[in-house]
C-alpha cells in the first residue's frame, strides 16, 4: 500500500470528520470561444487523467489508516458533463458545480462539466479536489489539457514527454526526507524543535472584529471582495522592499498585520502562508498536493514604524523559510494546540500571492480565456489572495485580488470597509514609512463622523457640519476675496492672495525636501507675517506644523525636536534653534532659501504634487502640552478637528470678513488655533501681535483701537489690566 502525504492525511481526516464538502475544492474555469470538438476535449480530460496518477488516485482506508490506491484509466475514465446554460446563469452554474462534494475513498478527485453558454461559446469547468492538488497544478492541468485537445483535433494521441515523477514517488521521498523523529538529528525532529520555539505562546485564537460570535462548529461558507492596489502603491512597495532588501509579499504582510493590529487583533499576529513545496524542478509540471503552509509570526508590538515592522517580518520570515520541510499537518500534531471546530489551529488569516507560472492556452479553432472562480467557501476566516501585474516594460503595474472571508463570522459590508482601511494605511506608511504604524489612518472621513458622532441640538445636534482640510478651505476664501487684507504685523499688510502666493513657493520647497501627508515639519520662528505664511505652507505640503516659540528654554525645544522627529525646522538665524543630525534646516533669511523661493511656482498645490492626497483625517499640526505634571506630550490633531471647532460654533458667533483677530498666544499654544484659522477661514483680517506690544497692557490696547479688532481671546487678567490701562489713559 502506497501511504498519503501528510498533507494529504490531514485532508482526508478532515473530510471522514466533517462529511463530503466543497471547502478544498479547486476549480479551473476555462470560456472557449469557437469551433469546438466536444468528443476531443472529452477525449483529451481522459488523457491528462491518465498522465498524472493524483487525478485518478482515491483514498480507501486499511486499520483506520488511509492509503493510496492508483486505478487503472480504464476504470478511472472521467465523464464530460454536458449542460446547457446561457449569459445570465452561467455564473451561478459554475459556482454550483465548483461545489461538488467529492467522497474521496470511491470517486476520484477530478470532475468536469462543460456549459453550452451560447451559439459557438463554452465555459469549462474542471473541479480538482485539494488533495490530489494545488493551485500550482492548475498550470500544468491546463495546459497538458489544451496540448491533448490539439493532437485529438488531429485524429491522434498526445505525444508529451514522459513525467519523472508521480506523485507517489514523492510521498515516499518526503518521509525519507524527513527522517525519523525519534532522531533528534533528522530533518523533521529539527525542524519541528524551531517551530517549538517559534511558535511558543502563540495567541489561541485571533481577536478579530467579528461581526458576530464564531459558531462551535464552522460552516466553512465563505466569500470574496476584491482587493486592489494601483501602480502608485505597488510601486511604492516595490521600492519599500528593496530599500530594506525584503520582498513585496514581506510588505504587504506587513500591512496587513498593522492592520490587524490597528483593528484589535493585538501585537502578536500569526499569519499563515503557502509555499509551493515543489523542492526539485521534476516536480513542476506534476498535479499533485504539493503546498506546505507556514506560520509567519509577526510581532507588532512596541508600536514599531513600518520601517520597523517590515525588518521584523523579514527576519521572521527568512527563519522560517529555512524550516519549510516539515508538514503543517505534522506540526498542528506535534504542538497540539487546543482545537476547534470552529476555526483552524495556529492561525486563522492566511495571505498568498499566486506566483505560479501563468498558462497562456492555444487550442486550435478556439480564443481561450481562464477566468477566475470561487467555491463559495472559506478555509479561514480572512484570506488575503494577491498577485502582482507588471507593464511591457517590466514596472509594476499593480497589486489586485481578494478577501475571503467566512461569512459564518464576517458581513460583507465590513470585509469591504476592511479593503479599504488596508488601502489607506499602505498609502500613508508608505509616504512616511519611519513614522509608527499606529498614527496611520484607516478610517474614511464618513466612517470617522459615525465613530465620533455630530453635535447635537443644543450643540446643533443633526446639524451638518462642515469637513475639509484647512489649506484648501484657505485656498477657497483666497479665491472669493484675493485683495482683502489677510495678515497686518507692525508696517507690513499682506492680502489672502499674497499670502496664499508666498505659502505655495514655500509648500513646493518643502515638498521638495520631502514633507508630505502623515510627516512633521517644525517651525521655529518669531512672531512675524512670515510665521503665518511657514504654517499655511507646512498645512499645503501636506505635512502637519510642530510650533516650536524661539523663546522655550533650549532643554524644551531639544525634547520636542527629539520626540515628534520632524523632517525639518524652518526657522530663522537669529531664533538660535539647534536643529538635532539628520534633520534639514530652511533658513528663511538664508539668500540661498530666497533664491529657491522666487523660482517656485505660486499657483496653488494639487494632490498629484504631493507625496499622497490630503484628506480630513490627515494630521494638521502637533501641540505640546505643558509638561507640568512630566514630560511635555505631542497631541496630533486632524484638520477636521479644526474646522469641526468652527463648524459647531458657527452659530453661536458668525464671524465674517468684518472681523479683525489677533494673534496674541504664543503659537506653540493650542489656543493660539482658535487665534489663526478663525480669520484665515472666514475672510477676517488676523493682527500679529509683537511680543513685546504683548506684554505691554498700554501698547496692547492701543493696537485693539488702531486696528479696529472685532474678536478678542484673553484671560480674566488680562481684560482687567487692559481696562486699567483704558483708566490710565482714556485717550
Amino acid at each position: 500500500m502506497i501511504p498519503v502525504s501528510f498533507a494529504q492525511r490531514r485532508l482526508w481526516f478532515l473530510g471522514r470528520l466533517e462529511g463530503p464538502s466543497a471547502t478544498y475544492n479547486i476549480p479551473l474555469v476555462v470560456r472557449l470561444r469557437g469551433a469546438l470538438d466536444v468528443a476531443a476535449l472529452n477525449a483529451a480530460l481522459v488523457d491528462v487523467v491518465d498522465r498524472h496518477e493524483s487525478l485518478r488516485t482515491v483514498f480507501p482506508e486499511a486499520d483506520g489508516q488511509p492509503y493510496q490506491r492508483i486505478l487503472p484509466v480504464e476504470k478511472a475514465a472521467p465523464e464530460l458533463v454536458l449542460r446547457e446554460s446561457d449569459s445570465e446563469r452561467i455564473a451561478a452554474d459554475v459556482e454550483s458545480v465548483s461545489g461538488h462534494a467529492f467522497d474521496l475513498e470511491s470517486e476520484i478527485p477530478v470532475r468536469a462539466w462543460l456549459f453550452d453558454v451560447a451559439p459557438d461559446e463554452w465555459v469549462l469547468v474542471a473541479v480538482v479536489h485539494h488533495i490530489a492538488g494545488d493551485g500550482w497544478s492548475l498550470g500544468p492541468l491546463a495546459r497538458d489539457l489544451a496540448a491533448a485537445y490539439t493532437a485529438r483535433c488531429a485524429g491522434t494521441a498526445p505525444e508529451w514527454e514522459p513525467l519523472p515523477v508521480q506523485y507517489a514517488d514523492y510521498t515516499l521521498w518526503q518521509r525519507e526526507l524527513l527522517g525519523d523523529e525519534d532522531d533528534p538529528e533528522s530533518t523533521g525532529a529539527s525542524q519541528v524543535e524551531f517551530w517549538r520555539a517559534e511558535l511558543a505562546g502563540i495567541p489561541e485564537e485571533l481577536p478579530l472584529p467579528f461581526d458576530r460570535s464564531r459558531p462551535l462548529v464552522g460552516t466553512h461558507a465563505g466569500d470574496v471582495v476584491e482587493l486592489a492596489f494601483d501602480a502608485r502603491i505597488h510601486r511604492g512597495v516595490v521600492s519599500l522592499a528593496r530599500e530594506r532588501g525584503a520582498s513585496v509579499f514581506m510588505v504587504m504582510q506587513a500591512a496587513v498585520a498593522a492592520l490587524l493590529s490597528r483593528v484589535g487583533a493585538g501585537g502578536d499576529i500569526p499569519i499563515g502562508t503557502p509555499v509551493a513545496g515543489r523542492l526539485d524542478e521534476a516536480l513542476d509540471d506534476l498535479v499533485g498536493f504539493f503546498v506546505n503552509t507556514l506560520v509567519l509570526r509577526t510581532d507588532v508590538s512596541g508600536d514599531p514604524s513600518f520601517m520597523e515592522l517590515v525588518e521584523r517580518v523579514r527576519m521572521t520570515d527568512l527563519r522560517a523559510f529555512g524550516a519549510q520541510d516539515v508538514p503543517f499537518e505534522r506540526l498542528v500534531e506535534a504542538l497540539n494546540p487546543a482545537r476547534s471546530m470552529g476555526r483552524h489551529p495556529l492561525f486563522q488569516v492566511a495571505l498568498a500571492f499566486q506566483n505560479a507560472p501563468a498558462s497562456d492556452l492555444v487550442m486550435p479553432g478556439l480564443d481561450v480565456v481562464i477566468e477566475p472562480a470561487g467555491t463559495g467557501a472559506a478555509k479561514f476566516d480572512l484570506s488575503f489572495n494577491l498577485s502582482e501585474s507588471f507593464t511591457g516594460a517590466g514596472e509594476p503595474a499593480g497589486i489586485s485580488g481578494g478577501i475571503e472571508f467566512a461569512t459564518d463570522v464576517f458581513d460583507r459590508s465590513t470585509i469591504e470597509r476592511m479593503a479599504g482601511w488596508l488601502t489607506r494605511l499602505l498609502e500613508q506608511v508608505l509616504a512616511d514609512p519611519e513614522r509608527p504604524v499606529s498614527r496611520a489612518r484607516i478610517l474614511d472621513d464618513a466612517e470617522l463622523r459615525q465613530v465620533l458622532g455630530d453635535p447635537g441640538e443644543g450643540n446643533d445636534v443633526g446639524r451638518e457640519v462642515p469637513v475639509g482640510v484647512l489649506p484648501v478651505l484657505f485656498e477657497e476664501q483666497v479665491a472669493r476675496t484675493p485683495d482683502a487684507v489677510a495678515v497686518v504685523f507692525e508696517d507690513l499688510k499682506l492680502s489672502y492672495g499674497e499670502v496664499n502666493e508666498r505659502a505655495n513657493r514655500l509648500a513646493r520647497l518643502l515638498v521638495e525636501q520631502g514633507a508630505g501627508p502623515e510627516r512633521f515639519v517644525a517651525v521655529a520662528l518669531p512672531r512675524s507675517a512670515e510665521l503665518v505664511i511657514a504654517l499655511l505652507a507646512v498645512l499645503k505640503s501636506g505635512a502637519a506644523y510642530v510650533p516650536i516659540d524661539p523663546d522655550y528654554p533650549a532643554d524644551r525645544i531639544a525634547y520636542i525636536l527629539e520626540d515628534a522627529r520632524p523632517m525639518s525646522v524652518v526657522t530663522v538665524e537669529s531664533a538660535g534653534v539647534e536643529v538635532p543630525a539628520g534633520t534639514t534646516r530652511i533658513l528663511l533669511d538664508d539668500p540661498t532659501t530666497r533664491q529657491a523661493l522666487e523660482v517656485q511656482a505660486s499657483e496653488d498645490l494639487t494632490d498629484s504634487e504631493r507625496l499622497a492626497p490630503l484628506h480630513a483625517g490627515s494630521p494638521a499640526y502637533v501641540i505640546y502640552t505643558s509638561g507640568s505634571t512630566g514630560r511635555p506630550k505631542g497631541v496630533v490633531v486632524e484638520h477636521r478637528s479644526v474646522v469641526r471647532l468652527f463648524g459647531a460654533t458657527e452659530s453661536w458667533f458668525g464671524f465674517g470678513s468684518q472681523d479683525v483677530w489677533t494673534l496674541f498666544h504664543s503659537y506653540a499654544f493650542d489656543f493660539s488655533v482658535w487665534e489663526l484659522w478663525g480669520p484665515l477661514l472666514h475672510g477676517g483680517r488676523l493682527v500679529v501681535v509683537p511680543f513685546e506690544v504683548s506684554r505691554s497692557a498700554g501698547e496692547f490696547l492701543g493696537l485693539l483701537v488702531r486696528e479696529g479688532v472685532t474678536v478678542l481671546n484673553q484671560t480674566p487678567s488680562a481684560f482687567y489690566q487692559l481696562m486699567q490701562a483704558d483708566r490710565d489713559d482714556p485717550a
